[in-house]
């Protein structure tokens, strides 16, 4: 269905419209996914991401997707988008995150300073299937509780209550009105609301126990990510040195400009002016209330720094900005933003500036996004860069000590969340319709979930035999 025309279209008419594309494919029809017929080599695909990311970071990719399954998951989006391009889909497009997986989620300050619940990575953000971050999303459910040791009915159940929770949300949002939906969000008094009623309704001693550890994991998850600002990040990240800051050197997870020699063609200095050219570009692309406060700030320092692990190799840095003096710091983010892994097997973005597709899909599905979100070219010919603020309050949940009552609370805020970042780009009315009221897609869903995690078993296996066959070379905790 064209999004641009569904608000213009009649309620009837819209449900009819998804119930149609349910006649044409069912909501069962993912149950049966299996491998397609020639299915790429999913190490040469890894390869083929490696050609053009900084040589010698990919050491590091490769052994932080080495540790489990599941952070080998976590850093193979390019694989399933792959593996999805030929599953069913229904014809109901939204903007999606292209990379919905459980650890993608989390909390990040609104610009009212409160906590906020969302999907917070972008990178692969494209139009496209409702499905395809659905399927990522539930999936990643599965591979993180068989990651835990989980029994096989809490593996089901944690899918299970993803996946339900966004149909019974797009539900909802299908009866709320376009600016309901879209001031619709999730807050931190949400949250642990949510968890109080858990708590008070939890059956058995062994439950409400269970109930009362995730509430208090979310209240430490809280604080922390409330402690988690640029002053923060300047006792961390900086040193104090003749009398102003400047960013510490702890290679090659952090390297200042001071030390990159050559690194990237060019000399220290030239890279200091460089960032500072680019810096003027990127004021541009923000509000004008924004642009005029960011011009109180001057650069001080750059490093590259080393993050996430899918994004291992990708350009990253960070900028150390000072404001009225040294004790008033900002700490900018410059991420490399490249073609959508999407966009090999979708139509390519509208917006031929890749950090431009992550900025403006970001600001689609987010309830709020950060006041210095914006984009400029990168420092060489197709490279890209988008910009936001380091550390903002942002905050995650340790997914490899949940247990099964956290998993699958956590597995339906991810699910509403999701729906609601869906419903603001899509139609609601009808995915919703399509979903239907029955569990068949939860299960449906779930059946995928459970083929997908054994395939990205078996993509592990050959990962790790690769590095052990000295194919690939890992490097382990960094």
């Amino acid at each position: 269905m064209d999004r641009k025309t569904a608000g213009r279209r009649g309620v009837e008419e819209r449900a009819a419209a998804g119930r149609l594309c349910r006649d044409r494919t069912p909501v069962t029809a993912h149950t049966e996914w299996r491998p397609a017929p020639g299915r790429p080599d999913p190490i040469a695909l890894i390869e083929e991401q490696n050609l053009t990311r900084d040589a010698d970071l990919v050491p590091v990719r490769h052994g932080r997707m080495l540790a489990s399954p599941f952070t080998f998951y976590r850093g193979t989006a390019g694989i399933m988008a792959a593996d999805l391009r030929d599953t069913p889909r229904a014809g109901l497009d939204t903007q999606l995150c292209g990379d919905a997986h459980l650890s993608n989620f989390g909390v990040f300050a609104s610009p009212e300073r409160k906590l906020i619940f969302g999907i917070n990575d972008f990178d692969e953000t494209l139009p496209g299937p409702f499905e395809y971050d659905v399927l990522r999303l539930a999936a990643s459910f599965t591979v993180a509780a068989r990651n835990n040791a989980f029994t096989g009915a809490d593996v089901r159940s944690a899918t299970l209550a993803a996946v339900r929770a966004y149909r019974e949300a797009m539900r909802d949002f299908a009866r709320m009105g376009t600016l309901e939906i879209w001031y619709a969000g999730l807050d931190e008094q949400d949250v642990m609301s949510a968890l109080a009623v858990a708590v008070d309704t939890s059956s058995g001693k062994e439950q409400k126990k269970a109930a009362k550890r995730a509430r208090r994991a979310a209240e430490k998850a809280a604080l922390r990510a409330r402690s988690r600002d640029s002053l923060q990040a300047l006792s961390k990240l900086a040193e104090h040195v003749d009398g102003s800051y400047r960013i510490i050197s702890s290679p090659p997870v952090l390297i200042p400009a001071r030390e990159f020699g050559g690194m990237f063609g060019i000399s220290s200095d030239q890279l200091q002016e460089t960032v500072q050219n680019q810096f003027r570009s990127y004021r541009q692309t923000l509000q004008e209330d924004r642009r005029r406060l960011l011009e109180r700030y001057e650069i001080v320092d750059v490093a590259r720094k080393v993050v996430g692990v899918g994004s291992v190799g990708t350009r990253a840095f960070i900028a150390l900005l000072q404001g009225r003096d040294a004790s008033d710091p900002l700490f900018l983010q410059l991420k490399e933003a490249r073609r959508s892994v999407l966009e090999g097997h979708l139509p390519r973005s509208v917006w031929r500036q890749p950090g431009k597709r992550v900025v403006q899909g970001q600001r689609m599905m987010q309830a709020a996004s950060d006041i210095f979100l914006g984009w400029t070219p990168g420092m060489q010919e197709n490279r890209y860069l988008y910009w936001r603020q380091l550390r903002d309050m942002k905050g995650s949940a340790v997914v490899e000590t949940m247990t099964p009552f956290g998993m699958e609370l956590y597995a339906r805020v991810c699910g509403w969340a999701l729906a609601r970042a869906h419903a603001r780009s899509g139609d609601p009315v009808a995915v919703a319709a399509y979903l239907g009221k029955s569990g068949r897609f939860d299960a449906a869903v779930a059946g995928f979930s459970a083929r997908y995690a054994d395939q990205n078993e078996k993509d592990y296996e050959a990962f790790a035999k690769a590095v052990r066959s000295g194919r690939l070379e890992a490097v382990e905790g960094v």
